[in-house]
Parts: C-alpha cells; sequence; structure tokens
C-alpha cells in the first residue's frame, strides 16, 4: 500500500475517533454513495479475482468472474474483513454484509478491475457490517485476466486468478 493511502486512512481513523466522521473518497459522480449515508469504515484489500473459461449460450469460450478472495485489513495492516464470492465481505466481529453492483466507472489504472459502487441487498451477525448500505470499490490495481492463457474448447473450466487490491469504503445511514 502505498504511502499515501496509509496517510488517508490514520487520518480517516483519527476523524473517526474524534466523531468528525470519515471523510468521503473523490469519486466519478455515479459511484457517490447517496447523501444520507456516512463512511464507517474503511479497508484496503489485497488477493484475486477467480476467472473461469467456459461458453455462453450463444457466445464464444471466455473468462468469467466467478468470485473474489480477499483479506481487508485497517490502517495499521491488521486483517479485519475477508471477501469471497456474493460479493460478502465479512468482518471479524462476525457481521456479514452481500452486496449488488449498482454502477461501475473504468478504473484509473490501464490493467484495473473498474472500480464500483454496490448496494447491501443482505446482512448476517451482528456488528459493524449490518449497518452497512453502500459499498465502494476504488483505487484498484490488477484483477484483468490480460495475460491468462486462451479461453477454448481445450481449457474450458479452467480456473485463473489474478491478483489485485483495492480500498473498499462501507457506508451506513448518517445518525439523527
Amino acid at each position: 500500500m502505498n504511502k499515501a493511502i496509509v496517510a488517508l486512512f490514520a487520518a480517516g481513523i483519527t476523524l473517526g475517533a474524534n466523531g468528525c466522521g470519515i471523510a468521503r473518497p473523490d469519486v466519478p459522480d455515479s459511484l457517490k454513495a447517496p447523501p444520507g449515508e456516512k463512511v464507517i469504515l474503511v479497508g484496503h484489500a489485497t488477493g484475486v479475482q477467480i476467472y473461469v473459461c467456459q461458453a455462453g449460450t450463444n457466445a464464444p469460450f471466455a473468462w468469467t468472474l466467478t468470485a473474489p478472495e480477499a483479506d481487508l485489513t485497517d490502517s495499521s495492516g491488521k486483517k479485519i474483513i475477508h471477501h469471497f464470492a456474493g460479493p460478502t465481505w465479512k468482518h471479524i466481529d462476525g457481521s456479514e454484509v452481500v452486496g449488488k453492483k449498482v454502477s461501475q466507472e473504468d478504473a484509473s489504472k490501464p490493467d484495473a478491475i473498474p472500480w464500483l459502487l454496490l448496494k447491501a441487498t443482505s446482512h448476517a451477525g451482528q456488528g459493524v457490517l449490518t449497518r452497512v448500505t453502500s459499498i465502494q470499490r476504488i483505487h484498484t490495481d490488477g484483477g484483468v485476466t490480460r495475460g491468462a492463457d486462451a479461453c477454448n474448447a481445450s481449457t474450458n473450466g479452467k480456473e485463473f486468478k489474478s491478483p489485485y487490491s483495492a480500498d473498499y469504503y462501507f457506508y451506513a445511514p448518517k445518525s439523527k
């Protein structure tokens, strides 16, 4: 993680501890969380995007995303969340949130997966993630299938894991 991101995380956690809240990141309008929500948690993910080679209905063979597999850490590097298929995020306190993509924008890096805005669709357990209503995936690096072996009949069903990193911002309704 670069020094600027570490500084932002540290500043966000300090602001949150002082009751000022964590600053919203600068993102395109299509990726902004609703105005009635505030950032409650930020994590840096490192892991893989998992693809499988398969033919679609009336379509040629292609790499299809099946799941992410990543761990999110806080500003001190402590693992706080595991991210997996769903897409689902499970916090160390046992709470979980599942999201659904609302919008996406091309990443700022050429070989990176898109930035996303997701809406929470379900929750489990009790803890910090049970309040989450929106999630942003930004500052992505890697995670695309470029460089993967050819996807064709001979590689049908083959899995490809593409390393990636990203920052995730979790939002919940503002307190009244």
